[in-house]
Parts: C-alpha cells; sequence; structure tokens
C-alpha cells in the first residue's frame, strides 16, 4: 500500500502530471457515474442528450432563418448549418455549466478522501462529452437525409472539438474555485452562457457579420470552434479566418493556464471552506 504524505505549504502552480495519471481510472468511473446520475429515472434517457441541441438548432432556425430572413437560400440547408453550430455551443455549455459546479456538488468526497480535486471538473466535463457524440449521431442522421456528405478537411473536426472542450474546461477551473467561497457564480454563469449564445455565430454564419467585427468577436474562443466545425462539416462551408483561428487558440491557452492556476491555489482550502 502506497503511503501519501500531503505536507502545507503553497501548491506549484499546475498539477503534476504523473499524480493525474495515476488516478485516470477515478476521473473515468467518476465521468461514467455523472453519465448514469443524469438520466437516472428520466423518461427519455439519453434522449435528452439529443433533443436539446435539436432544439435549440429548430428554434434558431426560426428566429434567424425564418423572422430574421438570415436564410439565403444556398446550397447548405440552413437548419444543418445551425445544428453544426448548435452541436459544439451546446458541449461548451454544459461542460462550463457542470464544471462551475463540480466541486461544491461533491462536497462529500473533497471533505473525505485524498484525490486530485482537478479530477472532479474535468470528469464533469467528460460527461458533456458523451452527451456531445450522441447528439453528433443525429448530425449525421440529419446529414443523410438531406444528402450532405462531410468534406475532406472533416479530419480536422476533432481538432475544433478539442478547443471547445478546452475553451470550457480553462474558465470552468476557475469558477470551480471560486464558487466554493461563493456561491453566487452558480447564479452567474447560466446567465453568462446566455449571453455567449448571442455573441456567438450559433444561429447565424459569419459571413452575416461586418468584416471589421470579425477579428474582434474572435475573443470569444467559440466562434473559431463553431466556424471550424462547419468548416469540416459542410461541404462549402466559409473556412474560419487563420487569424481568428491563432487568437482563439492563444485565449484559450490563457484562460486554461489562468484556471490551473486558480484551481490549484484554492484547492488546499476546498475540505475546509465546504
Amino acid at each position: 500500500m502506497q503511503e501519501k504524505v500531503i505536507r502545507s505549504g503553497p501548491a506549484p502552480l499546475l498539477p503534476p502530471l504523473d499524480e493525474l495519471w495515476r488516478f485516470r481510472e477515478l476521473c473515468w468511473t467518476l465521468a461514467m457515474r455523472g453519465v448514469l446520475v443524469r438520466y437516472k429515472q428520466t423518461i427519455f434517457g439519453i434522449g435528452w442528450a439529443v433533443l436539446r441541441p435539436v432544439l435549440t438548432a429548430l428554434v434558431m432556425t426560426i428566429i434567424f432563418g425564418k423572422i430574421a430572413k438570415l436564410d439565403d437560400g444556398g446550397a447548405i440547408p440552413y437548419l444543418l448549418m445551425v445544428m453544426a453550430g448548435a452541436l459544439p455551443f451546446q458541449m461548451f455549455s454544459a461542460c462550463l455549466l457542470s464544471a462551475s459546479g463540480s466541486v461544491v456538488a461533491n462536497a462529500g468526497m473533497v471533505s473525505k478522501i485524498y484525490f486530485p480535486r482537478l479530477m472532479i471538473p474535468v470528469s464533469t466535463c467528460m460527461v458533456a462529452v458523451v452527451d456531445f457524440f450522441f447528439a453528433l449521431l443525429v448530425y449525421v442522421v440529419m446529414a443523410l437525409w438531406y444528402g450532405v456528405m462531410p468534406p475532406a478537411q472533416a479530419v480536422l473536426f476533432p481538432m475544433f472539438i478539442l478547443m471547445g472542450f478546452l475553451a470550457a474546461l480553462g474558465p470552468g477551473l476557475w469558477l470551480a474555485a471560486v464558487n466554493v467561497r461563493y456561491r453566487d457564480i452558480m447564479q452567474i454563469v447560466p446567465f453568462l452562457v446566455q449571453i455567449l449564445t448571442y455573441l456567438s455565430p450559433v444561429g447565424f454564419s459569419m459571413e452575416k457579420v461586418p468584416e471589421r467585427w470579425r477579428l474582434l468577436m474572435s475573443l470569444n474562443p467559440m466562434v473559431s470552434v463553431i466556424d471550424g466545425c462547419r468548416w469540416t462539416l459542410l461541404p462549402g462551408a466559409p473556412a474560419p479566418d487563420v487569424n481568428g483561428v491563432v487568437l482563439s487558440a492563444v485565449v484559450i491557452v490563457l484562460m486554461l493556464l489562468l484556471g490551473f492556476v486558480c484551481f490549484r491555489r484554492m484547492e488546499d482550502q476546498f475540505a475546509d471552506i465546504i
């Protein structure tokens, strides 16, 4: 049996990778538990992971396509274009919301046993990724129905999904740590996600945005993620702006580092405060 010695003092700013690797099975177990608990005693079960993005795409198609008249009748069906943007944004919002309240939701584990606390927000984000892949199957069925086949650049699709995952994990770590002390966070995060919904091109194409605003909008990493997903899934979709993708990647890395540092600085206090 391996002995774990815990010494007082400031924790390293970044998590020890060897320790995270040793506890990888715990992370997977927490993620699978999260999936089972989320849909336990529900009528539709995992179907909720499909209904949310589908209903979001339908509503946005009506609002932006029919009412706002942003559907120009192009070769790409507007519903499919919106669905390709709704999928990564739903994953992002689910990751951010679940990670923000994850430490408080697992207060019993935090206060009783030792394990890398980083496993909690990461595992909750993994639950959102599982939901995403179920919803992606519905998109595939819709694409086949419309007769739309993915272009050659579809091999880059996982890269943009990884960007979306990390874009949520960075601020999610910071919010999870702050939420332990200030529970107001869980009242603020849904409001912020709602604002980001309209600041992200979920229901419209970036081609509708004046060119002078596009680079500024890329400070929101989900702009490049959504554009990249559409480019990799839909033939003829415009490629994401290279400068915008680079800017989004820089923002994601900075937020991820900030999230790691804040989480590590505060995690020694979790058991005392929670």
